[in-house]
């Protein structure tokens, strides 16, 4: 078989996951903005919604799908980036301290207003959840050799940080009243209705940063093959790697501050996508963006259908799906090895 023919069907294989992937997407979205407390049939979508109706979908259904589109895609885009940029299958934000650099300040911020009867603001806790992950990253960055940073030496950094922020925010919680407690271990279990309050400009800074990061697959094409290849073939290895984990601070940084803590995303889909797919981050970087967008709009739609008078935590609904999945990932991946 002559290399033209193995290309061109790789080419055709990663446009059919692709194609899968966005019609999927499409269908989920079709039943997001339909499913809920109040029902949408498919007749009333052929015959034309009522205004009540339209009201419901672009008013609730639609900002929601939306921010779920957003999240899911961002945090399995800084997923699939992070495991390339430091060479392990199972890296994500939460890793290396990102997340629970932002889950401390806005558990700080949630404390310190319930302690002192201080009223936070509705934007608040995305704020400070957002500079909690700026600091960490600063952090990161500033202990990992003045920016040289090795993968595993960062690895190891945030592994770190994360689990000195674990602590200090269980400190928080221990001392947290009734009221507080609620509200943070809410939040720290996602939610996407947090995001329905926020204004349509701060979508910009985090679309254009999605698309930039997105558009880096052939410079990590170039770092997959190993910082000494990729320096033989002309990459700027501490310039890129510094732009990399910074792209990758502030989505993740802006996933938690909107959506609150949700894992698995990120660790989870990149590493099924490069099981199936075995191609390069071409395939990886943007069917990772659609997995993921897809399997946080799923598990939205499961949390507002499981409870008839609420809703679960989106974060814990995607845990329960993504936990049973990495262990089947890690078993298999045993025995193949085995």
């Amino acid at each position: 078989m002559s290399l033209q023919i193995i290309r061109h069907q790789q080419r055709w294989r990663r446009q059919l996951w692709l194609t899968v992937l966005c019609c999927s997407l499409l269908l989920a979205v079709i039943i997001s903005l339909s499913s809920g407390s109040y029902h949408i049939g498919m007749t009333d979508w052929w015959q034309g919604l009522t205004q009540i109706q339209q009201q419901i979908i672009l008013e609730l259904r639609l900002p929601r799908t939306v921010l779920a589109i957003a999240v899911g895609g961002g945090l399995a885009l800084c997923g699939a980036v992070l495991q390339i940029l430091l060479h392990n299958p199972v890296a994500e934000p939460g890793l290396i301290g990102i997340s629970g650099g932002a889950s401390l300040l806005a558990v700080l911020l949630i404390f310190a207003g319930h302690q002192f009867g201080i009223s936070i603001p509705a934007w608040g806790v995305s704020v400070s959840a957002f500079c909690g992950a700026l600091l960490v990253t600063m952090l990161l960055i500033r202990l990992s050799h003045q920016g040289q940073m090795g993968g595993s030496r960062l690895l190891l950094l945030g592994v770190a940080v994360g689990i000195a922020s674990n602590a200090l925010t269980t400190w928080l919680l221990y001392f947290s009243d009734d009221q507080a407690l609620r509200e943070i271990m809410f939040w720290m279990m996602g939610s996407l209705a947090y995001g329905q309050i926020h204004p349509a400009y701060w979508w910009l800074p985090f679309i254009l940063v999605c698309g930039w990061l997105a558009c880096q697959h052939r410079k990590l094409a170039l770092l997959q093959l190993g910082s000494y290849q990729a320096q033989l073939m002309g990459l700027d290895l501490q310039k890129t790697q510094r732009k990399l984990v910074w792209a990758v601070c502030f989505i993740s940084g802006m996933c938690v501050a909107l959506a609150g803590v949700i894992g698995f995303i990120g660790l989870v889909v990149p590493h099924l996508l490069r099981l199936a797919g075995k191609d390069g981050p071409a395939f990886t970087i943007p069917a990772s963006v659609l997995a993921g967008s897809l399997l946080l709009l799923v598990a939205d739609i499961l949390s507002r259908s499981v409870v008839s008078a609420g809703e679960l935590p989106v974060g814990v609904v995607t845990a329960t799906i993504g936990a049973p999945v990495f262990i089947w990932l890690l078993v298999r991946r045993h025995a193949l090895s085995g």
